[in-house]
C-alpha cells in the first residue's frame, strides 16, 4: 500500500504514450539520431529517478508537481557523446584501464558458486561437494602472498617506489655518482623491518588463529565419541556441544539433555542482542531412546545455499527407513551458529556449513592494510619535494647551457639532490611508531593494553567519529533491580528490606489463616474478590506485587548435578534438591532473570518450573504450587507477555500481564501516576516494566478459553483472531507496580564519553539489540545528555516514507537521533547523502537492530562523505566487521570471547582506557610524528642546498660533495640519536591532556603537518647547513626536555668526532683536496673553530629569537594550562 504514495505524478496510460512521443520527437530534434537503444533508454527509464530532482525539504503536497516539469528534466542529464580519439584522451584511458584490472581481479578472485546441499547424519564421505576447512583466518597474507604482498604495500608510497628507482639506476655506469651502498643499505634497511614487523605481526595473528582452530569438540562416531579439533570438523559431523562451550561451525540441532527438548543459547557474539535465544531440536531425533540410534537411521538434512542473514533459515530434515518416511520442515529455531554459546544442557547437531560459508565469517569482511593519514600527507609532501627536485635539476642544466649530453646530466643533478627527499624518513617513522606501541603497552594506568597493528598509532589522535557496540562495550551485560513503584510509594536499593519484612509478615499472616480456617480456602477468596474496593494496605500491596513478579515470567530454574554423571541422566534429583546454592535462572531475556532474583532476595523463591505448573518457597519454607492455564509470550510487536495461573490452594484464577509502558498504559485502570513515574525511571536509564493482574472466575475462563482454542484452529487470519481474544481479557486490569531494572555499566563509561564528547568527538552507538534497550543506555550512559530530545526515526519501508520522515526529522535541532537497521537501509537506498549530512549533524547517533554488515557499512559511510577519520569500539565477534573497517579499530576483551580484541589493531581490557589511549598517546604519537617527519626532510634538504651552492661554485658541475659513507653517516649515525629522541618530546603533560580534552580538537585539524608547516622548514633547511646546526636545531625544536635526549646529543657529537679521526679519507685529512689541504693542525686552531662558532651563532640564534617571539606574542592553546 505504502507503495502507491503519490512521489511522482500519476498519469493515465494514454498520457504516458503521449509525452514518450514528444520526448522522443524532442531527443531526434536535438540531433541524438533515431538510434533505438537511446530512445528505448528514455522510454524504459524509471519514473522514480523523478524523486531524484526534488529537493528532499518538501510538504506532503509538493509531491503533486506540474507534469511540464517531467518533460524538461531529462534534457539536463543529455550531453554529447565524445567519440574515438577525443573519447580516449578525455578520460576514456583511465575507463579501460579500470576495466581491465576489475576484470583481471575478477577472474583471479573467482568465488566458488555456493549451493543448497543435502547433508546426511554422520557420513561426510557422503558430501556430493568438496566444503570449505572449518579454520578460523584472521591472518592478510599466506608463505606465497607474504612477501609480494608487503613489497606491494611498500612500493605504492611514491617515497619508496622513488627510492627503487634511483637505486636501481646505480647500476648504469653513466650514471653512477657514488658507491651503491650509498643508496642500496638504507632501502635494504627500510624493506628489511617492515618485513620483519609484518612478519612477527603476521606469525601474532597465526598464532592466535591456531589457538582457536585447536579448541577440542567431541564427535559422535559409530565406535563412540571422539576427540576432534575445531578446523578438522566437516560437513555431516554430528558434533557434541557442552554447556558454555563456544559452538564451532553451523549447524541443525539435533538432541538435547534438557527434557522440554529445546535449549537456551546466547547470541551476543553474533548479533549483539543480550537476549538468550530458545532453539527445538528435531523432534523426530530428539524422540530416539538413545544417542547411538543416531546412526541406526537413515536421515538427511536438506539446507539452503549458504547466505548473510543470520535471522532466516529454510530447510527439510528427512528420514527414509520409516514407512511413511517422515519429512520435518526446519527453521531458524533448529539451528546453532557459530560463535554462539550453549547456555543450558548439552546439545548434538549436525553440521551444515563450515568455515567461510558460516553466517558469522560471511558477516565479516576481510582485514584490510590501513595506512594512517599522517602517513598520507607525508607522501603528498613527499610528491611536492620531487616537483622542487625536478626544478632545482631543471635550473641546474640551464645554467650550464644544456651543453653536451644534457639530459644525462639532468639525471646525475636529480640523482645528487635525490637527498631531498630522505630515504631515513621510514625508517624514523617506522622505528618512532614501534617506539611508540612500546610505550602505549608499558603504560601502568591503562594495563593490558595490547598494540596489534604497530603502522597506525598517529590515528589515535586524529579521530572524529567514534563508533561503538553496547552490548559488553558500554554495558557489562548485567541487569540490578534498582525500583519498585506502587503509586504512592517508591522503594530503591537501600529500601528493600522494607519489602522483605512486608514479605515475611503477610505469608505469616495467610499461613496462619490458612491453619485457622482448617485449609479451607473459601474465606480468603471472599476478602480477595472484595480488596479493590477498599483502600488495602500498603503490606497487601506489595505482597500482590511481589507474587505477580514471581509468577509472570518464562524463568525457569536449573539445578546443577554435583556428580559429573553422563548429560541425559542430571535431571534425576531435580525434583527434590532445592538447595538455594545449587539453583540457577534460564531465560530468554536477563531481565526476566533480574526480577526473579529480586523475588528470591525479599523472600519469595521460584524453586521449579515445566511447561503445566510453577512451584514458589515463601519465607517461611512453605510451598505454593501454581498450574500454569496459558502463556502469551512477549514478541516486538505487543511489547508485553501475560500467563493465566490457577492457585492450587484456593483454585482461584488470575491473570498476570507486565509489558512497556506503551502497551500497557491503555490497558490498566484510570491512573494519574503511571506516565510520569515511567518517564523519571527513564531519565534515570532504568528499563522500565508495568505489572499489572486480574482476576477470572471459573466460567469466564472458560468461556475464554473456548474461544482460544477455536481462534488458533482457524486457517485463514488466525494472528489476527488469536490476538483480538486476548485482547478481550486485556481490559480494565488492576495496576500492580511498575518495575525498574538496570543494565549495569561499564566502569566510568559515563566521565569516558564526557570527555571524548569534550575532546569533539562524536559518538555513534551501533548495537543489535532492541531500540527500547539501545535507548535506555544512551540515556544512562550519558551519551544523549538529559537536555537533549531524543528523535525516533519512525520505521519506513520505501522511498516516500523515507522521503516524509527525513523532512520531519530535518525539522528538529540539536536532538539526538535513534534508527533500526532496516529503516536505515531504506533511507541509504534512496537518500544515502542526506541521510548522512543529516545524521553527521547530531550530537549522538543510536543505530539499533544492526547487523555485522550494516555496521561495516555505517563506518565506510561516514568515511567516504565526512572524509574524516574513524575509530569503532566493540567487544564481540559481530564487531569484527566494522573495527576492520574502521581507520582505527579498537577491541575490548570480552567475557565471551577475543574475537574483536584479536581482530582489532589496539586492544584494551575496558572501555574507559579509551580516553587516555586517545588524549595522551593518541596526541603524542601524532605530534612526535609530525616533528619527526619534518625534521628528516629539514636534514635532507640541508645536504641537497648545500651540494647545489657547491655545484653552482664549480661551474654546476654535476659532482657529489660528500662521498660514500659521510652521506650515510649524516643521515644514520651522526643525526639519528637527536632526532630521534624527538619521540620522547611531548608538549602537553598526560594529566594536562585528559584534565582539558578540548585540546585534542586542535589535532583533528591537521595543523602539526600541513604545507605551511613544511613550507617554514623548507626555508629554515634553505638557511642552514652544518652538522653542529643539526644538533642545535633538535634542541631548538624540543618542547620538554628528557635525559636521553640530553644523552642522545652528546652521544652524535662524539660520533662524529671519532670519525673525524678514524674516517679521514672520507674527510680530506692529510691529502690533497679540491685544492685545500687539510690537516689536523689547522682543524684545531682558534681560527677554524672561530669560523665555525660564528657560522653555526648566525644559522641558529635567529630562529631561536623567533621562537621566544612567536611563544610570546601567539602562544599555543595548552600554553596558560601548563604555566
Amino acid at each position: 500500500m505504502a507503495d502507491h504514495i503519490p512521489l511522482y505524478p500519476v498519469r493515465s496510460a494514454a498520457a504516458a504514450a503521449a509525452a514518450n512521443r514528444k520526448r522522443a520527437a524532442y531527443y531526434n530534434a536535438a540531433g541524438l539520431g533515431p538510434g533505438a537503444d537511446r530512445h528505448s533508454r528514455y522510454q524504459l527509464e524509471d519514473e522514480s529517478a523523478h524523486l531524484d530532482e526534488m529537493p528532499l525539504m518538501m510538504s506532503e503536497e509538493g509531491f503533486e508537481n506540474d507534469e511540464s516539469d517531467y518533460h524538461t528534466l531529462p534534457r539536463a542529464r543529455i550531453t554529447r557523446r565524445r567519440r574515438g580519439i577525443e573519447w580516449l584522451v578525455c578520460g576514456g584511458w583511465k575507463f579501460l584501464c579500470t576495466s581491465c584490472c576489475d576484470w583481471l581481479i575478477h577472474v583471479c578472485q573467482r568465488k566458488k558458486e555456493l549451493k543448497a546441499r543435502t547433508v546426511w547424519l554422520g557420513c561426510p564421505e557422503k558430501c556430493e561437494e568438496k566444503h570449505p576447512r572449518n579454520a578460523i583466518k584472521n591472518q592478510k597474507y599466506n608463505v606465497f602472498t607474504f612477501i609480494p604482498g608487503v613489497l606491494y604495500e611498500q612500493f605504492k608510497f611514491f617515497l619508496n617506489l622513488y627510492f627503487l628507482v634511483v637505486s636501481c639506476s646505480q647500476f648504469v655506469p653513466a650514471l653512477k655518482i657514488g658507491y651503491l651502498y650509498t643508496y642500496w643499505a638504507p632501502l635494504g634497511f627500510v624493506l628489511a623491518v617492515t618485513i620483519m614487523r609484518e612478519a612477527i605481526d603476521e606469525f601474532r595473528r597465526f598464532r592466535r588463529d591456531k589457538e582457536m582452530n585447536s579448541q577440542l569438540y567431541s564427535k559422535l562416531t559409530v565406535r563412540g565419541k571422539v576427540q576432534v579439533k575445531s578446523s578438522d570438523i566437516q560437513v555431516g559431523d554430528l558434533i557434541i556441544v557442552e554447556k558454555n562451550q563456544r559452538i564451532p561451525s553451523d549447524m541443525v540441532f539435533l538432541r538435547t539433555s534438557e527434557k522440554a527438548g529445546s535449549c537456551f543459547i546466547r547470541t551476543d557474539q553474533l548479533d549483539g542482542e543480550t537476549d538468550w535465544k530458545l532453539k527445538v531440536a528435531v523432534s523426530c531425533t530428539q524422540r530416539l531412546p538413545a544417542l547411538g540410534d543416531l546412526f541406526s537411521i537413515n536421515a538427511y538434512v536438506y539446507a539452503q545455499k549458504p547466505q548473510l542473514d543470520i535471522h532466516s533459515f529454510e530447510g527439510t530434515f528427512t528420514r527414509e527407513d520409516s514407512d511413511p518416511p517422515v519429512h520435518e520442515s526446519l527453521s531458524i529455531e533448529n539451528t546453532l551458529w557459530a560463535s554462539t554459546v550453549v547456555a543450558s544442557g548439552t546439545v548434538i547437531g549436525v553440521v551444515i556449513y563450515t568455515g567461510k560459508e558460516t553466517r558469522s565469517v560471511m558477516n565479516t569482511s576481510n582485514p584490510k592494510n590501513k595506512v594512517g593519514l599522517l602517513d598520507l600527507e607525508l607522501n603528498q609532501l613527499t610528491k611536492a619535494l620531487f616537483l622542487a627536485l625536478i626544478a632545482l635539476s631543471a635550473v641546474m642544466v640551464a645554467l650550464q647551457g644544456f651543453v653536451g649530453p644534457w639530459y644525462r646530466n639532468l639525471f646525475r643533478f636529480l640523482l645528487l639532490f635525490s637527498y631531498i627527499i630522505p630515504i631515513s624518513l621510514r625508517v624514523n617513522l617506522d622505528m618512532g611508531k614501534a617506539a611508540y606501541g612500546w610505550m602505549i603497552m608499558r603504560d601502568e594506568h591503562i594495563p593490558g593494553t595490547v598494540v596489534r597493528t604497530s603502522t597506525i598509532p598517529e590515528e589515535l589522535g586524529r579521530l572524529v567519529y567514534l563508533m561503538t557496540d553496547k552490548t559488553g562495550t558500554l554495558t557489562q551485560n548485567e541487569m540490578v533491580f534498582k525500583r519498585l513503584h506502587l503509586g504512592t510509594v517508591s522503594y530503591g536499593t537501600d529500601t528493600m528490606d522494607e519489602i522483605q519484612n512486608h514479605v515475611i509478615t503477610s505469608y505469616s499472616q495467610t499461613q496462619s489463616q490458612a491453619s485457622g480456617n482448617n485449609a479451607s480456602s473459601t474465606p480468603p477468596r471472599k476478602a480477595q474478590s472484595s480488596a479493590p474496593k477498599v483502600r488495602r494496605s500498603v503490606s497487601s500491596r506489595i505482597h500482590e506485587a511481589v507474587k505477580a513478579i514471581a509468577l509472570c515470567h518464562n524463568v525457569t530454574p536449573v539445578y546443577e548435578s554435583r556428580a559429573a554423571g553422563a548429560g541425559e541422566t542430571e535431571y534425576a534429583e531435580v525434583d527434590q534438591d532445592f538447595s538455594d546454592e545449587n539453583r540457577t535462572y534460564q531465560a530468554s531475556s536477563p531481565d526476566e532473570v533480574a526480577l526473579v532474583q529480586w523475588t528470591e532476595s525479599v523472600g519469595l523463591t521460584l524453586v521449579s518450573r515445566d511447561l503445566t505448573s510453577m512451584q514458589l518457597k515463601t519465607p517461611s519454607g512453605q510451598i505454593l504450587t501454581y498450574h500454569v492455564l496459558q502463556v502469551f509470550p512477549f514478541t516486538s510487536e505487543n511489547k508485553r507477555m501475560g500467563i493465566v495461573v490457577r492457585d492450587e490452594s484456593t483454585a482461584e484464577i488470575t491473570f498476570y500481564m507486565k509489558g512497556a509502558d506503551v502497551a500497557m498504559s491503555t490497558i490498566v485502570q484510570y491512573n494519574d501516576w503511571l506516565e510520569e513515574e515511567c518517564g523519571n525511571m527513564a531519565r534515570e536509564g532504568l528499563r522500565t516494566l508495568v505489572v499489572a493482574k486480574k482476576s477470572l472466575t471459573e466460567e469466564q475462563y472458560q468461556d475464554f478459553e473456548s474461544r482460544y482454542s477455536q481462534a488458533k484452529l482457524s486457517l485463514h487470519d488466525r494472528a489476527l483472531k488469536v490476538a483480538a481474544v486476548v485482547e478481550s481479557l486485556e481490559r480494565e486490569m488492576e495496576l500492580l507496580c511498575l518495575t525498574g531494572v538496570e543494565d549495569q555499566l561499564q566502569a566510568d563509561v559515563r566521565p569516558t564519553l564526557e570527555m571524548l564528547r569534550n575532546a569533539g568527538i562524536k559518538i555513534w552507538m551501533l548495537t543489535g539489540d532492541k531500540l527500547e534497550t539501545a535507548t535506555c543506555i544512551a540515556k544512562s550512559s550519558h551519551l544523549v545528555s538529559r537536555t537533549q530530545d531524543i528523535h525516533v526515526f519512525r520505521p519506513v519501508t520505501n522511498r516516500g516514507e523515507a522521503h516524509l520522515e527525513l523532512n520531519a526529522f530535518r525539522r528538529k535541532h540539536d536532538c539526538a537521533l535513534v534508527i533500526a537497521g532496516d529503516s536505515l537501509e531504506v533511507c541509504l537506498k534512496y537518500y544515502e547523502h542526506e541521510f548522512v549530512e543529516l545524521a553527521c549533524q547530531c550530537p549522538a547517533v543510536v543505530c539499533c537492530r544492526c547487523s555485522p554488515t550494516q555496521k561495516a557499512h555505517i563506518v565506510k559511510l561516514l568515511q567516504q562523505h565526512t572524509g574524516r577519520r574513524t575509530c569503532a569500539v566493540g567487544d564481540g565477534g559481530n564487531d569484527v566487521s566494522m573495527i576492520q573497517a574502521a581507520d582505527c579499530g579498537i577491541g575490548i576483551e570480552g567475557k565471551e570471547g577475543k574475537q574483536a580484541s584479536l581482530a582489532a589493531d589496539f586492544s584494551i581490557t575496558q572501555f574507559k582506557h579509551i580516553g587516555r589511549l586517545l588524549m595522551v598517546h593518541g596526541r603524542n604519537s601524532y605530534k612526535r610524528s609530525a616533528a619527526l617527519g619534518q625534521f628528516v626532510m629539514h636534514r635532507g634538504l640541508i645536504i641537497s642546498t648545500m651540494q647545489a651552492v657547491f655545484s653552482s661554485v664549480f661551474y654546476f658541475a654535476s659532482v657529489p660533495l660528500y662521498q660514500g659513507f659521510l652521506m650515510v653517516g649524516y643521515a644514520t649515525i651522526y643525526t639519528m640519536f637527536p632526532v630521534f629522541s624527538l619521540v620522547l618530546d611531548q608538549d602537553v603533560k598526560p594529566e594536562t591532556a585528559l584534565l582539558y580534552p578540548e585540546l585534542y580538537k586542535d589535532l583533528t585539524k591537521g595543523r602539526s603537518l600541513s604545507f605551511k608547516t613544511f613550507l617554514i622548514w623548507v626555508l629554515i633547511s634553505i638557511y642552514q647547513a652544518l652538522i653542529l646546526t643539526e644538533l642545535l636545531m633538535v634542541a631548538l625544536t624540543i618542547r620538554t626536555w628528557h635525559w636521553l635526549m640530553v644523552v642522545a646529543e652528546f652521544l652524535s657529537l662524539g660520533c662524529y668526532l671519532a670519525s673525524l679521526a678514524f674516517l679521514n679519507e672520507y674527510f680530506g685529512i692529510g691529502r690533497v683536496s679540491f685544492g685545500a689541504f687539510l690537516d689536523v693542525a689547522f682543524i684545531t686552531t682558534v681560527t677554524f673553530l672561530w669560523k665555525v662558532s660564528a657560522i653555526t651563532v648566525v644559522s641558529c640564534l635567529p630562529l631561536y629569537i623567533l621562537k621566544y617571539l612567536k611563544r610570546k606574542l601567539s602562544p599555543p592553546s595548552y600554553s596558560k594550562l601548563t604555566s
